[in-house]
């Protein structure tokens, strides 16, 4: 007996209906993207490893997904080097490329080798699948979209800001409730300082972005075997548990970090991006949340995530400001800030909220009865003019058993169903079925068409 086939865990099959909901979800997300001025890219799945490795720190070069080299690809290893069961060595010497780990990383490479075409600053979207060899659960696969917008060539904050405006115009559409947390790893950097730990600042930032799934207990316990000192650990306490207004965090925070120049930049940044944001109406809550971290390394200001309010799920949006990317391959100088949305986590909290839109997700909208050849022939004209106006239409293909056809109209909630026999044909009319009512009315071609179309 041949073996059930499967799929790799953290990926999934997608149905025709779950489909249409994901490309509601990359509609809404690219036609408020075109909004703003942002042009659509797309990289390679894969990458050379040199691109990618060192870019996201330790922890996420172990999540790489690594591609053999083609080939006999243990030719030009020694059996000494296998018998050391070295895995990044080997790893180095059988693979030179690696599937994305995120869409910003290739985007960075993208803008380095194209610099020569753009127009600064450049404005760009990529909706593609990206892969992390993770531990697969609820809200994490190990293949998922994002859908990502960047700016890069610009340090003004008013693109942080028009970001933070994208996140909410995008939510407000999908009819999700969300709160968007703001951070700067400036302010990170400089509560590194004040606790006497800034040598520390990349274990800080790794451990308190945990803080959500493993606790400050965990958080502290890991801090200290990164070798914080209990000092400096017991001065990050309050810092974390801070609360009350964005306006009360940052005259807190501010006054903590007086001693901080990074810190205070930090501070005055985020203060310009809160502030300004006032003024254009948001319809979800900002708030300022020192103990987000963005655990990646690149990230070098304003850092930002997105919580659904309605469903248990992790961040379903995150990103920030990177000034020193580009600067890894050979381009120095050129600020980025970008965000993402996290397709599949997005996916599953419109799922559990049954926020689809009814015409977002059907498919055909009417479907021709077959009753023979000469019935088909009457037909095929006007299902031309029906898809012509816009309707999704189809012909059953097969002259079977009219109890078939309407069962499988019923199976795919197929809302209209048109017949035509011999006294539809001499009357030059078509008898239109709802589905859901059971309603039946005789109509002209044209008046068909104008009905379903709403005219």
């Amino acid at each position: 007996m041949a073996q059930k086939p499967n799929i790799p865990k953290g990926t999934r099959d997608f149905s025709p209906i779950e489909m249409a909901k994901r490309n509601y979800i990359f509609d809404t997300i690219r036609s408020v993207y075109a909004l703003y001025g942002f042009q659509q890219i797309e990289t390679p799945a894969m990458e050379t490893l040199q691109t990618l490795m060192g870019k996201y720190g330790e922890e996420g070069d172990k999540l790489l997904f690594k591609v053999l080299n083609s080939g006999d690809f243990l030719s030009k290893v020694s059996d000494e080097e296998l018998s050391e069961r070295h895995s990044l060595h080997l790893a180095a010497r059988l693979c030179e490329k690696g599937l994305r780990y995120d869409l910003t990383v290739p985007f960075a490479r993208y803008v380095v080798m194209h610099r020569e075409e753009l127009q600064l600053p450049f404005r760009r979207y990529q909706i593609q699948p990206v892969w992390r060899a993770d531990r697969p659960q609820k809200g994490r696969y190990r293949e998922f979209y994002q859908c990502d917008a960047d700016v890069v060539g610009s340090d003004s904050l008013l693109n942080e800001v028009e970001l933070m405006q994208i996140v909410d115009t995008v939510f407000t559409r999908f009819g999700v409730r969300v709160a968007i947390k703001i951070n700067n790893r400036k302010i990170l950097t400089g509560i590194a300082e004040v606790i006497g730990a800034a040598d520390k600042i990349v274990d800080i930032t790794v451990a308190i972005d945990k803080l959500d799934k493993i606790g400050i207990d965990n958080v502290n316990a890991e801090l200290l075997a990164n070798g914080l000192s209990q000092q400096a650990i017991d001065r990050l306490q309050p810092i974390l548990a801070l609360s009350g207004t964005n306006e009360e965090k940052l005259e807190t925070i501010a006054s903590v970090l007086k001693t901080s120049e990074t810190g205070l930049k930090g501070v005055e940044e985020t203060r310009f991006i809160l502030d300004t944001l006032k003024t254009t109406g948001l319809h979800n809550e900002i708030q300022l949340d020192l103990t987000l971290a963005r655990g990646l390394n690149y990230y070098t200001g304003a850092i930002f995530e997105v919580k659904a309010l309605d469903v248990q799920i992790g961040s379903i949006t995150g990103g920030g400001r990177y000034d020193n990317l580009t600067g890894i391959f050979g381009m120095p100088g050129l600020s980025g800030v970008g965000i993402s949305f996290g397709a599949d986590r997005i996916f599953d909290v419109l799922n559990a909220l049954d926020l689809y839109p009814k015409e977002a997700v059907n498919g055909t909208q009417l479907l021709f009865i077959n009753f023979g050849a000469k019935e088909t022939a009457y037909c095929l004209p006007i299902v031309a003019k029906a898809r012509a106006a816009g309707l999704h239409t189809e012909i059953y293909p097969d002259a079977v058993k009219m109890k078939k056809q309407m069962s499988y109209a019923n199976a795919k909630n197929i809302p209209f169903v048109a017949l035509a026999g011999d006294n539809e044909i001499a009357e030059g009319k078509i008898t239109l079925k709802d589905m859901l009512s059971g309603e039946q009315m005789a109509l002209t071609p044209d008046e068909l068409i104008g009905k379903l179309c709403g005219k």
